[in-house]
């Protein structure tokens, strides 16, 4: 550990993503009976966004449904088993975590970053006015770290977020579609990059997922795939 982390650690002690208690030993990310707790999205799932689904044909309800733009996607943990978790992360200040997350998401998912071999990381980006109130975008954190473990770098100003939507959370499918059309934009040349990974906190019905890809297609990145940190259950 650097000089710099241990001072800052000591200034600013390291808090466990799932009990949110300031962990032990020393310069540990998380409570080992505590990692148990944060449930990794096993298999089944659904082979085109990663839900937990027992669907015999191999893809949820949803992507059975409607068309996704993106190729495929990865979820790292059930929901349920780390919404709190990231809730903190999100919103009130919880940086560290993205640490932690980011070494399970390296591991677990390794054999997909591998497959992919993306140019990129993206982050799904937050508004100005967001980000101005909150203070970092959480996306962009975990990308960072994930960043600094495969050694994929980090594409963070490729796409931009032009309007400040609603919360998806308070929306229907129907809602989500037209709250996010034209919400984003591509901010800076894209020739370079043909694959990429957009990373993203939670995945519930790849609304966002889905507009992110479709400008990015339309900038001429071809495969474009996602790693979010949590999904729920597939319908």
């Amino acid at each position: 550990m650097k000089v710099l982390d241990v001072l800052l650690n000591l200034i600013f002690p390291r808090r466990c993503p799932y009990c949110d208690k300031i962990v032990t030993p020393f310069g540990e990310g998380i409570h080992t009976e505590c990692l148990k707790q944060m449930k990794l999205l096993a298999p089944p799932y659904c082979m085109k966004c990663g839900r937990k689904t027992m669907r015999p044909t191999g893809l949820c309800g949803n992507c059975e449904r409607e068309k996704k733009e993106f190729i495929r996607g990865r979820c790292l943990y059930e929901y349920k088993a780390v919404a709190k978790s990231i809730y903190r992360f999100k919103y009130y200040g919880r940086r560290e975590y993205a640490k932690v997350y980011a070494e399970e998401a390296a591991d677990y998912l390794k054999d997909f970053f591998r497959e992919v071999s993306p140019d990129a990381l993206v982050p799904i980006p937050i508004h100005r006015r967001r980000y101005a109130k909150r203070g970092y975008n959480q996306a962009y954190e975990l990308a960072k770290e994930i960043s600094k473990i495969t050694g994929i770098p980090v594409a963070d100003k490729l796409l931009k977020r032009r309007r400040n939507t609603t919360a998806l959370k308070y929306l229907s499918p129907d809602e989500r579609q037209k709250n996010l059309k034209n919400a984003f934009i591509v901010g800076e040349n894209s020739v370079k990059l043909k694959t990429i990974i957009l990373i993203d906190d939670i995945y519930t019905t790849g609304t966002t997922m889905n507009e992110a890809a479709k400008v990015l297609h339309k900038a001429g990145i071809p495969d474009v795939y996602f790693v979010a940190l949590a999904g729920g259950k597939g319908i």
